[in-house]
């Protein structure tokens, strides 16, 4: 076995500690060892070292050449082992590059223009993308890295990735002000029968969290336009 190979951590720091303290009780009270422990390990390394390192005299120890040497670069390896195993202080202040956000039209409308702002002020390096969001290629999109994040609804995000609740919505009916609907209290199932329009971004299709919000209730709404984004909804609504 080889000298670096029988070299511990522990046995630099301890190595550290006696350089300090010059004293085997100070040093074995510090880092919780007995005297003897102590000066088995002072053994160990004197024989990697191949030097006394302490000489013992009335007024503790003192080091050799050697130790003193030592002493310098034993710091200097034991900060940067530190520095290995501590994380990386993040400062947003220094972060240049590219970051791609992909959301709704309701999300960009709703919680970008603040998001917006804090980056801008917070990393005035970054550079951001704002994508809308493709339900159906979310999950590949994030896995090769063209999306850092996504903003939507949970039922349409991925599962695997890390995620958070902003905030918690509640379905509103909306209707235009000639619908028959305007001011007039109904009931869900009433509602339900009614025809209605549903915003479902990027998947063309009649079927998303409205139908979850009316099945909790065993009921099936009739939605007869499949809107792509939700600021065209009330558009719809006032010419239908």
């Amino acid at each position: 076995m080889s000298k670096i190979d029988r070299l511990e951590i522990r046995q630099l720091r301890l190595l550290q500690a006696l350089l300090r303290e010059r004293n085997v009780s100070r040093v074995a009270s510090q880092i919780g060892l007995t005297q003897q422990a102590v000066s088995d390990q002072l053994r160990k390394i004197r024989d990697i070292f191949d030097d006394r390192l302490f000489v013992r005299k009335s007024n503790g120890l003192v080091p050799t050449p050697l130790a003193e040497q030592l002493g310098e670069k034993v710091e200097h390896i034991l900060i940067d082992i530190e520095r290995l195993i501590t994380p990386a202080t993040f400062n947003p202040a220094l972060v240049t590059g590219y970051y791609s956000i992909a959301a709704t039209d309701y999300a960009q409308q709703i919680i970008l223009p603040e998001l917006l702002s804090l980056l801008r002020t917070r990393a005035p390096g970054l550079r951001v993308t704002i994508r809308d969001l493709d339900v159906d290629g979310i999950q590949d999109q994030m896995a090769n890295g063209m999306i850092n994040l996504a903003i939507a609804f949970p039922d349409i995000t991925p599962s695997s990735y890390p995620s958070i609740i902003l905030f918690t919505e509640q379905h509103v009916c909306v209707a235009a002000a000639t619908s028959p609907l305007h001011q007039k209290k109904v009931s869900m199932a009433e509602l339900a029968c009614y025809p209605q329009i549903a915003a479902y971004p990027s998947r063309p299709n009649f079927r998303g969290s409205l139908h979850t919000w009316f099945e909790a209730a065993g009921l099936s709404p009739n939605i007869v336009i499949s809107a792509p984004c939700f600021s065209v909804v009330p558009g719809y609504l006032d010419t239908t």
